[in-house]
């Protein structure tokens, strides 16, 4: 059991501060304590009762375990509440990744904003020797067209110290870092650069918050989308989202 668990935490993740949480009766000295047995050296993000009653949230980042109150039962899985049909266990890591993106200064990003209005921002995971990726960025200027603007992490797929990685670090080096990464997603060669640059510090936070293949999609929000899709169907789905939400408010 214990190796299965930490199987599923093998990425590195983020300790948030523990919040505070009414007790309703449970022994959390023991909660905790059973959660070390099973999860030995890690530190809960937070621990709140979820909305089935009987069950506790557990997260670490942006995994999380539904417990029951006397620690006696793990369910790993989604929770769907069929009322309103809402995953609050994606809802929940969503909101785990929103807070971990805010904190990223834009500037540490290399940033293709949208032309006249910007409607949307999307954050993308990028390895520069992705064919996905760098089909997405040869797309680049319809999601600047259609409002979007795109700011990317660089996430070497074959990590820190690579080639990938290098060519990253030169990306990001560069005078002209647009034109730096175009250039290295067309297959070309750029000249190799060295600087204090935000590349593992990026290829850490990509991990910690889920990321596991490339491209991947952050939205505003904190949701995700994986894997590439076609400038227009990005606009058509933050569009929908964007409405959806206003909707929700305006009621």
């Amino acid at each position: 059991m214990k190796k299965s668990i930490l199987l599923l935490l093998c990425t590195g993740l983020s300790l948030f501060s523990m919040p505070t949480f009414a007790e309703n009766n449970v022994d959390m000295d023991k909660f905790k304590a059973k959660l070390a047995e099973i999860i030995p050296g890690r530190t809960p993000s937070s621990i709140k009762p979820a909305s089935l009653p009987g069950l506790y949230e557990v997260s670490y980042g942006v995994r999380i375990f539904y417990i029951s109150s006397d620690a006696d039962f793990l369910l790993d899985g989604e929770l769907i509440d069929l009322n309103s049909r809402a995953n609050l266990t994606q809802e929940a890591q969503a909101r785990t990744r929103k807070t971990v993106m805010d904190k990223v200064p834009a500037d540490s990003m290399i940033n293709f904003p949208a032309k006249d209005k910007t409607k949307h921002i999307i954050t993308v995971f990028t390895d520069i020797d992705c064919p996905y990726c760098r089909k997405l960025h040869n797309e680049i200027s319809q999601y600047n067209d259609l409002g979007i603007e795109v700011r990317y992490m660089l996430f070497p797929r074959a990590g820190v110290g690579s080639p990938s990685f290098k060519t990253a670090v030169s990306a990001w080096c560069a005078k002209d870092r647009q034109t730096a990464l175009t250039q290295a997603k067309n297959g070309e060669t750029i000249k190799p650069l060295e600087c204090k640059n935000p590349v593992a510090d990026q290829y850490k936070i990509g991990q910690e918050i889920g990321v596991t293949g490339t491209p991947a999609i952050v939205l505003e929000s904190g949701e995700i989308i994986p894997g590439y899709r076609p400038a227009k169907d990005i606009a058509g789905l933050l569009d929908q989202l964007a409405s959806t939400r206003n909707s929700a408010t305006s009621q």
